[in-house]
């Protein structure tokens, strides 16, 4: 674990299996839709999951659904999930106590539940009821389907997806990281029959993983957002990361886009396996002269991007509210969907404009410093040697106050195999270019790039074993004009560092 906490065991169960990217907390909150009419009827559900159901129970209606007692809302149905430590099955008490209105559960439990466990749905698997549950959901809607993979940025993406395509109907997606084998059916079980828009977050640690999803999810619209050196423990290369991505065309319906990156280098791959999987359209989005939705102009600001982009020849011009290049990559994914589903793109704009940066992505605070303040830039939610960079180019592009400096708060990039040491000192240059003055490190990877700074650029480095140290240490030197960002893999609790600051300086609501 890397928070503080001591989870339900049915959260541990599955935690390893989420994605790296993954939060292991907020992950597992639950759905908050409302759903009119139910979003299913238990007799519906005894269907499509293939299950038993004592005798009478036909029209009882299923408001939400959930693998998490902690979140489990009253009238949801339980899906019990085996996991690799624990099983959700010893929780089926506590899910009938906080209001289940049914609990799914395995045939080879039953006689074996402690407690008052209410109604039970008896199945032989439950991850396979869920998934025969999202397949029923997927064939139910009407709606348009997308879905998104890449290596950095899917789930910001998913995010901006969903706030621009809510100016124009009803959007289901995830609330939070659900991109695996079970995240991916249990957000298609809980899509509502009436949804406009679906967006299917679809990740993936080893090869052949994206193929059984995205088969499930069938949209007409695939993305991959980018291919960069993410999970090189379980591959070879960057190319074979871009093949195992490129996947996400195997499930694609007939007629289908793949929308693609036309600045990544792996472009070519993408499109020759697009093209062995018989894609009838592709997309490309980006800042290449040949790009179908291209970035023609970009001003960053302290809190925003504004932009103007040619989508598929058509001129638009928008505001983002957080800021960043990779942001404005991600609102050109947005603009290209818009216009593939018809959507009012007028609209679409109007939306972006009202996002924000979220929590470990870029979020904001403003610290109490002495006489004056220092702006805090939360990055700590996840890295790799790309995100890293865009990351350090984010704080490039913010001034410091008078007598400020700009700080760099990085801890290792967890998943990189054999090439990690090379990788974490290849971070040296982007330090340099954004000119940032002072650099706090820690974790074992992260001596390279130590090395390399002090050696060969000249930046004052102070490295740490933990987040604990260095968090301590860099609250004592932060002064008055100081913009800090923070970033490290999501297993090196780089929160805590978020926190230690914001406790030990507060958080203007005014950044």
């Amino acid at each position: 674990m890397v928070e503080d906490i001591e989870p339900e065991a049915e959260l541990v169960a599955v935690e390893p299996e989420i994605e790296a990217e993954g939060d292991p907390v907020a992950s597992y909150q639950q759905e908050t839709e409302s759903h009119t009419p139910p979003l299913w009827t238990l007799d519906a559900m005894g269907e499509a999951t293939k299950g038993w159901l004592p005798d009478g129970d036909t029209e009882i209606a299923i408001t939400g659904l959930s693998i998490d007692t902690r979140s489990l809302q009253p009238g949801d149905a339980y899906f019990a999930i085996r996991g690799d430590v624990h099983d959700g099955h010893k929780f089926v008490a506590a899910a009938h106590a906080a209001g289940a209105t049914v609990s799914v559960v395995a045939k080879d439990w039953v006689g074996r539940l402690e407690g008052d466990c209410g109604r039970l749905l008896v199945v032989d698997d439950v991850l396979h009821a869920l998934v025969r549950l999202g397949l029923a959901a997927r064939a139910r809607t009407s709606a348009q389907v997308v879905a998104i993979t890449g290596s950095v940025g899917k789930t910001t993406t998913k995010e901006m997806l969903r706030t621009g395509l809510a100016a124009c109907g009803h959007v289901h997606a995830a609330v939070a990281s659900f991109n695996n084998h079970w995240g991916v059916p249990l957000t298609l079980a809980r899509m509502p029959a009436d949804s406009d828009f679906a967006v299917i977050e679809i990740g993936m640690n080893h090869p052949g993983e994206i193929t059984p999803l995205v088969q499930m999810t069938r949209p007409h619209v695939a993305i991959i957002n980018n291919v960069a050196a993410v999970h090189l423990g379980a591959f070879d290369s960057v190319d074979e990361i871009a093949h195992a991505k490129s996947e996400i065309f195997d499930g694609l319906i007939p007629g289908g886009t793949a929308v693609l990156n036309a600045d990544d280098e792996r472009l070519p791959i993408m499109l020759d396996r697009a093209t062995e999987a018989e894609v009838a359209n592709t997309v490309l989005f980006g800042e290449a002269p040949d790009a179908d939705v291209r970035l023609e102009k970009l001003n960053l600001m302290d809190h925003a991007s504004t932009l103007s982009a040619n989508v598929m020849g058509e001129p638009v011009m928008l505001k983002v509210g957080a800021p960043g290049r990779h942001i404005a990559q991600n609102a050109l994914v947005v603009l290209a969907v818009a216009k593939l589903f018809d959507a009012d793109l007028a609209k679409v704009s109007l939306a972006l404009a009202e996002m924000e940066a979220v929590k470990g992505r870029g979020q904001q605070h403003k610290l109490s410093v002495g006489q004056g303040a220092a702006v805090l830039i939360d990055e700590s939610y996840n890295a790799n040697p790309t995100s890293m960079a865009a990351s350090l180019d984010l704080l490039g592009s913010r001034e410091p106050a008078p007598g400020g400096r700009r700080i760099a708060v990085l801890g290792d990039m967890l998943e990189l195999g054999a090439t990690s040491a090379q990788l974490h000192a290849d971070i040296a240059d982007p330090i340099s270019d954004n000119r940032i003055s002072r650099v706090f490190l820690a974790g074992s990877d992260m001596r390279a790039l130590r090395d390399t700074l002090m050696n060969t650029k000249g930046v004052h480095v102070t490295w740490c074993d933990t987040a604990d140290e260095i968090g301590a240490i860099l609250a004592d030197e932060i002064r008055s004009g100081d913009v800090v960002m923070v970033k490290a893999s999501l297993g090196m609790a780089f929160a805590k560092v978020i926190n230690h600051l914001l406790e030990r300086y507060g958080d203007k609501p005014d950044v």
